[in-house]
């Protein structure tokens, strides 16, 4: 395990006066480190430093706010500290602001520049002009030997039909990519911002379905959004199962009936 206080003074230059760890969601390992000079930052290991600093330089580009990048290498990401706390509904209809911003960011085509994981779980990102296929191959069939014999059955019988179930070319936007609620801070009136990113460019939809996965954000929240288009309530079915996916290989049989869940409501 990473010295945490000890890379961080490294790379900064400056001594470190605590260090506090955080939780890093299995995966990572995470630590709130206050410096000599009195600023709290994040230092966290454990995952693509690299890729992730990356992320989170494209979220802010677009104007949602995201931790600053303060350090990186390939051992350890050093990120300004944002505040966190309970949202009120003025939080919440800034957050939809925010997220609607970053999904107006239009890439050019599907994908990314790069794969990404969920700790053991690969996210292939190949780059694709086509929504339904890069869906159904990148997603649902990424890693059908990695789950149960029966429900990567029903997912494979699921992938041909994803061309009628989603659109061919939605806008390709900016995705969070892992957007539920613990990656969205809120802290009373405000939005702090989006972290731990899973980069890349795809149906809006995707990030709408991942966030009411296991909760649902208030009305303010859609309000501030703004209009989905029809049809979104089916979709979210087919986009929420990628998730639950991952939540099953990660984390085991405790998720399978999330999953069984979505496939039966997408008939498969």
């Amino acid at each position: 395990m990473l010295d945490l206080g000890a890379r961080v003074a490294a790379l900064t230059g400056l001594g470190v006066f605590s260090v506090s760890p955080l939780s890093g969601g299995d995966i990572a390992q995470v630590a709130r480190i206050t410096l000599e000079d009195g600023r709290c930052v994040i230092a966290k290991s454990g995952g693509p430093s690299m890729t992730e600093a990356r992320m989170l330089r494209a979220i802010a580009a677009t104007g949602c706010a995201a931790p600053e990048v303060l350090e990186v290498a390939e051992d350890i990401l050093i990120m300004s500290d944002l505040a966190e706390g309970s949202g009120s509904d003025e939080a919440w209809a800034k957050a939809g602001a925010a997220v609607a911003q970053l999904h107006a960011n239009e890439g050019e085509s599907y994908g990314w520049d790069e794969p990404t994981a969920f700790g053991n779980a690969p996210c292939p990102a190949d780059r694709s002009d086509d929504w339904p296929t890069f869906w159904a191959q990148n997603r649902l069939l990424a890693w059908p030997g990695s789950l149960p014999s029966e429900i990567a059955q029903r997912v494979e019988a699921l992938a041909p039909r994803v061309d009628d179930l989603l659109p061919e070319t939605p806008r390709a936007s900016l995705l969070h990519g892992d957007l539920w609620r613990g990656n969205l801070l809120l802290d009373g009136r405000y939005f702090s911002g989006l972290i731990d990113p899973a980069c890349y460019y795809g149906d809006a939809e995707v990030d709408l379905a991942a966030l009411t996965l296991f909760a649902s954000p208030p009305p303010s929240f859609w309000e501030a959004y703004g209009k989905l288009d029809r049809g979104w309530e089916k979709r979210r079915a087919l986009y929420q199962l990628w998730p639950a996916l991952v939540h099953l290989r990660l984390f085991g049989a405790g998720y399978r009936e999330m999953v069984e869940t979505r496939l039966t409501a997408l008939g498969a």
